[in-house]
């Protein structure tokens, strides 16, 4: 195998995380979706730019809002980061097409599902990574 070959090989890795990533967010959009009355989100598409916009607010703007207001988070015991997560959820709403979500119960209520089943896809996926044969990477 040559050098090309084999840099393009790590450069897939990542990507691929990010896939799943992406693919464990739609599913738990999709959980939520069915759960509440209030989270209505109809198309591929939706679910799709949804959690696009859910992975990227989370990945970069929640850990810089969090940072910005450590002090309020801390003086409220963490709700104000609940808080936060929802703002996270509204913004993916606000963008996404067919997508809403009705009162704060319901909202509230959404991020609790999105994070079980992040929390529950990621230590799955983990799990298999971990006990993937060594040699083998895709």
């Amino acid at each position: 195998m040559n050098t090309r070959q084999r840099a393009h090989r790590f450069r897939l890795a990542p990507v691929l995380r990010l896939l799943v990533a992406l693919a464990i967010n739609v599913l738990a959009l999709w959980v939520a979706n069915g759960i509440f009355d209030g989270v209505r989100i109809h198309g591929a598409w939706a679910y799709i730019i949804g959690a696009a916009v859910l992975g990227v607010a989370n990945g970069i703007l929640k850990p810089v809002l969090a940072v910005l207001t450590l002090p309020l988070i801390v003086l409220t015991l963490g709700v104000f980061y609940f808080l936060i997560n929802i703002a996270m959820l509204l913004l993916a709403e606000w963008i996404a097409p067919n997508f809403s979500i009705d009162g704060f119960w319901t909202y509230a209520g959404a991020v609790v599902i999105i994070w079980l089943v992040n929390w529950a896809a990621h230590s799955l996926v983990d799990e298999i990574e971990t006990k993937r044969p060594l040699g083998r990477t895709i």
